[in-house]
């Protein structure tokens, strides 16, 4: 990426991963030194593209899409989850190619998904777009995701797209005495499995809206929340819509700070409850708490829920997109 902060960054074509992003000397998102670790090691999703549907789908079941039922496989029974065993993060993108993007120099990803990979329908081709720069003094990294159905085998396919990078600012094993604050507490509130029940709560376990402090069990959060609580008003393709903070973070030893910006309608806010990476090649192991995600989405399930399915599913002819900023810097 030929910009003032070319250092800054590193991105790898396997899941057009995201594996460094150094902010004051600092590395604030997780992961392996290879391309080849990541393959046998990366568990978690660090730094991943997440899709062809991010979350998960219930049953594993894509229902009502061309007018049938698909059966997918269920990698978190009894559900779907991300995209399946060999998702969208476990696939190799061709790049990256230096690319001009709305001004700004980047960098250019894309991955073809055929028909019937994983269970889903149709041909899809997925495009990334990374840009950094420099503002206010504030290290950015835009990312820019978009989809089309270019297969001729079905008219229409489901797709959610997000990235789930792991950060810690913390200098220290885990996340602990992060200072974290989100823009919003309305979420949809899930079933024993994850699924949501179709109702939108304010979450009650913390109060998330305010700032409150990550590490340890009383701030397990996995939860996703709702910037858009009027499912009507998500579009297809989210781009056109203004950026909205989505969450904020900073802590106090190392003086590091972190906000999360979106197009998107939700995110699915998670604590890393269950890292649990051994050590590899001269990087320590990661456990519980090692990081933490905000993943920019639509509602979790919506292909699956009337209301909710004109978010994501992707018909022929039509295109999806959303935008993802990250800003950090140390004071």
């Amino acid at each position: 990426m030929s910009n003032p902060d070319e250092s800054a960054f590193t991105f790898l074509p396997l899941g057009a991963i995201i594996q460094e992003f150094n902010v004051g000397g600092t590395n604030i998102v997780q992961g392996f030194k290879t391309q080849e670790d990541y393959i046998k090691y990366n568990t978690p999703y660090f730094g991943a593209t997440i899709g062809r549907v991010a979350n998960r789908l219930k049953d594993g079941l894509l229902q009502n899409v061309n007018g049938q039922t698909y059966s997918l496989e269920k990698t978190n029974a009894p559900n779907a989850l991300h995209g399946g065993s060999k998702g969208w993060d476990k696939r190799i993108f061709e790049g990256p190619k230096a690319v001009n993007r709305n001004g700004k120099e980047g960098l250019f990803f894309k991955y073809l998904s055929k028909d019937g990979e994983e269970g889903y329908p149709g041909t899809v081709e997925v495009r990334v777009w990374y840009t950094a720069s420099k503002e206010d003094g504030k290290t950015v990294l835009e990312t820019e995701y978009e989809a089309e159905l270019v297969g001729d085998e079905v008219e229409e396919t489901a797709v959610n797209i997000t990235n789930h990078s792991y950060f810690n600012i913390s200098g220290g094993p885990d996340i602990s005495g992060t200072k974290a604050k989100l823009a919003t507490d309305w979420h949809l509130p899930f079933d024993s499995t994850a699924i949501p029940l179709g109702t939108i709560d304010h979450f009650s376990k913390i109060k998330v809206a305010e700032p409150f402090i990550l590490g340890g069990p009383d701030a397990e959060i996995d939860d996703c929340f709702l910037i858009e609580t009027d499912p009507s008003k998500v579009p297809l393709d989210t781009r056109p819509q203004a950026l909205h903070l989505l969450a904020e973070f900073s802590h106090d030893n190392t003086n590091l700070h972190l906000e999360v910006y979106s197009t998107e309608p939700a995110f699915q806010f998670y604590t890393g409850n269950f890292i649990d990476v051994p050590a590899v090649n001269g990087l320590p192991a990661r456990g519980k708490y090692a990081g933490f995600c905000v993943e920019p989405s639509r509602y979790v399930n919506a292909p699956n829920v009337p209301e909710w399915r004109h978010m994501a599913v992707l018909k022929k002819g039509t295109i999806y997109g959303s935008k993802v900023v990250y800003k950090a810097w140390k004071e």
